[in-house]
């Protein structure tokens, strides 16, 4: 990497970790969103960083669909043990039994949309008045229209033409009995800035971002990852593809991409060469024009 990459870097990573420190100032009782995806692990070493030599001062929230890939669980569980973090699971398979949601059918079902209704019993079970997050701007239209603070009402429904300004990166953390903040240290950075940001940092990550053989097939233009919670049709060949995964979600709606990527010198030298986005394979996007705006009304992170 260059050294004006470097300085970026650097740059990126003082205002993230001035973010993660407003949070810890304004609210009483954060907790940090964590998927086991590349994003929410990088929040997570700036948040370790932000407050080196003390702990995190707060707890991650892992909101699990229960289909998830076997290898980001198996991480996270590691990272937990490792870092002695405290995990809360905030589980989609209890909200479905509690009759809080109602589970899709058929061949295309996903738990993506039944997220956002444990994710908000998670926050309010828990009195968390602020949720980080690592979203970031670059990876989808509706996610560029959001601030660094983003305000929540009482029903923990989002409002994009009622944001606050945040001149000069001054946050307005204010909020009435009930309501909640979305907070996104990781705002300004890319995709590339993440894959340079690991490597520089020297951070672990889940092997399935890296190229690997796994019994795969092909659903509208889209690789999928063959589990048994994802169902084919007759006409769909299942067979073992050279893959990796660009994004980690749920695996009913994750796409890979055929890759020989197996170091992060070749992914960054992948993403610098594609011209598809890295949730182009998502997907819970496509359901309809403006699906992640929607679902980010109704209380999806």
């Amino acid at each position: 990497m260059s050294n004006y990459n470097l300085s970026h870097l650097k740059e990126l990573e003082a205002e993230a970790m001035f973010v993660i420190r407003e949070v810890v100032a304004q609210f009483e009782n954060p907790v940090l969103l964590f998927s086991g995806g590349k994003d929410s692990i990088v929040c997570f070493h700036l948040a370790r960083k932000a407050f080196f030599p003390a702990k995190v001062p707060f707890p991650l929230m892992h909101v699990d669909t229960g289909h998830n890939f076997p290898e980001t669980i198996a991480f996270r569980d590691r990272l937990m043990k490792e870092t002695n973090t405290k995990l809360i699971v905030a589980s989609v398979q209890d909200s479905i039994d509690q009759g809080r949601v109602v589970e899709e059918k058929g061949l295309l079902a996903s738990r993506n949309k039944l997220q956002t209704t444990t994710l908000l019993d998670g926050i309010e079970n828990n009195k968390f008045d602020c949720a980080m997050g690592g979203a970031r701007r670059d990876e989808e239209k509706a996610r560029a229209k959001e601030r660094f603070f983003s305000h929540r009402d009482d029903f923990g429904q989002w409002d994009p033409k009622n944001q606050r300004p945040e001149l000069w990166n001054i946050f307005n953390g204010k909020k009435n009995m009930g309501e909640h903040f979305r907070v996104f240290p990781i705002s300004n950075w890319t995709e590339m800035d993440i894959w340079q940001y690991i490597l520089q940092e020297k951070i672990d990550i889940p092997e399935i971002y890296f190229s690997h053989t796994r019994p795969c097939f092909v659903r509208d233009g889209i690789i999928m990852g063959k589990t048994d919670f994802v169902p084919t049709k007759e006409t769909e060949e299942v067979r073992d593809m050279v893959v990796r995964f660009r994004t980690i979600g749920d695996a009913t709606c994750t796409g890979a991409v055929a890759s020989t990527a197996s170091t992060l010198e070749e992914i960054i030298e992948e993403v610098a060469s594609t011209r598809v986005t890295e949730r182009g394979g998502r997907s819970d996007d496509k359901r309809s024009e403006a699906a992640m705006e929607d679902r980010k009304k109704e209380g999806y992170f």
